[in-house]
């Protein structure tokens, strides 16, 4: 997680200077929003849907999602209180983000971080819950808001830098009050991979091609057919490739001299809810960019739209 040093020393600091951060961590978060909206739940919803995830309907189904590995069980720790969650399930990535920021939470603020739900059966949902929740998909989770205002304002402030990376999407709601956090699991693998070098894994989806999934992962063909022994291209639906970690970097964290820049093209498929903002955003480029190489006169898209996306990386 990106916080992890900064939050570490954080008991360490003057008064002054802490009240300093927080003004700056506050504005942080104010810069972009937690109001939450039709669009983001919407977009919550689709990448559910698009990732074949499971909406569980009654308890018993959740059972069956544990059993098939779909849902993981997460348990209270030193760093993690569960308050009345009545399903303590979630997606794997889910439960890696939680237990990574309960960490570094309790070690910013001195106190446990309170989950307060997890996933729930569409039978069990609340009666203002949406429609588009993605509770019963496993890949939310709701966080009590602390009452210390230093520890609300880090929790805040790393919450928007992992959403503005585009690994979550949260909401402060007000009724009754508390955070809620839509994790996207493949985007979040991907970036915790990215930081810590290690290889992940990825189910081949329907329209993937090598090419295509090389991009999206950050990676190489070549470093794609070495990592799972593939001869060609061919990869068919449902196969799990293994990806390899980040291996463009000395262990000093030098680039390596022989390692050249490698231009990736991919495509993308306008989902509901989307904007070019937020497409350029989670490809790391610009609106401007994607304009140009898609002759676009404005900022307008249409569902189902294929955009062309070239990446310029190492």
């Amino acid at each position: 997680m990106t916080k992890s040093s900064g939050a570490d020393g954080m008991r360490n600091l003057t008064p002054a200077l802490v009240a300093v951060l927080l003004i700056v961590a506050t504005s942080t978060a104010q810069a972009q929003t937690m109001r939450g909206s039709r669009e983001s739940m919407n977009q919550q919803n689709q990448h559910a849907v698009t990732h074949g995830y499971t909406f569980v309907q009654t308890s018993s189904q959740v059972a069956e999602l544990v059993n098939n590995g779909e849902l993981v069980r997460v348990d209270p720790s030193r760093t993690m209180v569960l308050h009345n969650v009545s399903y303590p399930y979630a997606r794997p990535p889910v439960r890696t983000l939680i237990q990574r920021l309960s960490a570094q939470y309790f070690n910013a603020c001195g106190e446990k971080l309170t989950v307060t739900s997890l996933t729930r059966p569409i039978a069990r949902q609340p009666a203002n819950a949406s429609d588009d929740s993605v509770h019963p998909a496993g890949m939310a989770v709701d966080l009590r808001i602390p009452s210390n205002g230093r520890c609300r304002a880090w929790l805040e402030s790393t919450l928007m830098s992992l959403e503005a990376s585009y690994v979550l999407d949260v909401t402060r709601e007000r009724r009754p009050p508390h955070y809620h956090v839509a994790v996207f699991p493949e985007t979040y693998t991907n970036y915790l991979a990215t930081m810590t070098g290690q290889s992940r894994e990825y189910t081949v989806r329907r329209g993937d091609t090598l090419t295509a999934v090389a991009a999206r992962m950050n990676t190489s063909v070549a470093q794609l057919r070495a990592a799972n022994g593939l001869r060609s291209d061919l990869i068919h639906i449902g196969q799990r490739l293994t990806v390899p970690g980040d291996t463009g970097s000395s262990s000093s964290g030098i680039a390596s001299a022989s390692s050249a820049p490698v231009v990736r093209e991919v495509t993308h498929k306008v989902q509901r809810g989307e904007t070019l903002w937020r497409i350029a955003s989670r490809y790391e480029t610009s609106v401007d960019v994607l304009r140009s190489q898609n002759d676009l006169a404005g900022d307008l898209l249409r569902i189902g739209q294929t955009l062309r996306v070239v990446l310029d990386g190492s």
